[in-house]
């Protein structure tokens, strides 16, 4: 269904209830508690178990209700939740409209393209900026967009899957070591970087596998995961960047603005060629080959455990 369908405009999304949620409660939340360091960090804690809460327990309650009215009906519900936690196709879409953009219309374009998918500030990237950022963003959300949630998936169905999208948005809406976040958004941050530290590697791995398999890097995105997976302040981050980069050959990261702060950043990758268009589209064939492997892996693992 991902793959047909993606995420159409027509369709309202989870992820805006959650960032919903999100919002309104860091609201209520911190009109209740001081404006200290520890009043914040409580307050962040509060908000994440009633996020994550919450994001449980709704879709728990409608599938238990579903499954007992009718088993089919509780599959087909589930199956619906499922789909729309991946984010295969519209990564691809969303990262493609960079390249388009770039490609027809030139750089302005291709910056708020770019804006839409990043969090970094874009007005001054140059074209091998916007084409870099995209480039991440694939690379990255390779693991948190499709990875992890097919893992969680695996052992807990839609409702864990929830669960960590809950975790995964809060970190993209709150986990920021700006002078708002900084302390409110630890909580967040840290829950984000555990839920994602297995399924980060797992992702690196079959990344690399599916490198060799798709005819791409696969000695260098092997090399260069081995070297230059820690280069990112995250434990998480530089994971799939590294693979990315080893297998397209290109330099990735470096530093970036961050409301109006530039952050000084290691670079990944080696400069073997400048980094071109047509990257975006080569890391989607990584994208998908990485996706593929990993359904193919999780659910050959869990049938041997059924079986078993």
């Amino acid at each position: 269904m991902d793959l047909l369908l993606g995420d159409p405009a027509w369709l309202y999304h989870p992820v805006r209830l959650i960032g919903l949620l999100i919002e309104k409660g860091e609201k209520i939340i911190r009109k209740c508690l001081p404006k200290t360091r520890g009043g914040e960090r409580l307050g962040g804690v509060v908000l994440v178990g009633f996020v994550v809460t919450i994001n449980a327990l709704v879709p728990l309650g409608i599938l238990l209700a579903a499954y007992r009215f009718f088993v089919p009906l509780g599959l087909l519900i589930e199956s619906f939740f499922c789909y729309q936690i991946l984010a295969v196709k519209s990564l691809k879409v969303e990262s493609d409209r960079v390249c388009r953009a770039l490609k027809e219309e030139g750089l302005i374009s291709g910056r708020k393209a770019v804006s839409m998918i990043v969090g970094r500030d874009t007005e001054e990237l140059s074209e091998e900026g916007v084409t870099k950022a995209a480039v991440e963003t694939v690379a990255e959300n390779t693991s948190d967009g499709v990875i992890a949630p097919l893992f969680y998936m695996v052992i807990g169905g839609a409702v864990l899957g929830f669960a960590y999208k809950a975790v995964n948005t809060m970190d993209s809406m709150i986990g920021y070591k700006n002078d708002k976040y900084r302390y409110f958004g630890t909580a967040a941050a840290r829950l984000d970087d555990a839920a994602n530290f297995l399924p980060s590697r797992l992702a690196a791995v079959l990344m690399i596998a599916a490198s060799f398999l798709l005819g791409m890097d696969g000695p260098g995105a092997f090399r260069i995961y081995c070297r230059d997976r820690k280069n990112h302040k995250s434990p998480n981050a530089a994971q799939t960047e590294s693979v990315m980069a080893g297998a397209l050959g290109v330099e990735l990261a470096g530093n970036a603005w961050y409301f109006g702060k530039l952050y000084e950043k290691p670079t990944i990758g080696d400069p073997k060629r400048p980094i071109e268009l047509e990257d975006i589209r080569r890391s989607h064939r990584l994208l998908y080959g990485t996706s593929i492997l990993a359904l193919a892996v999780f659910m050959g693992i869990k049938c041997c455990l059924l079986w078993l």
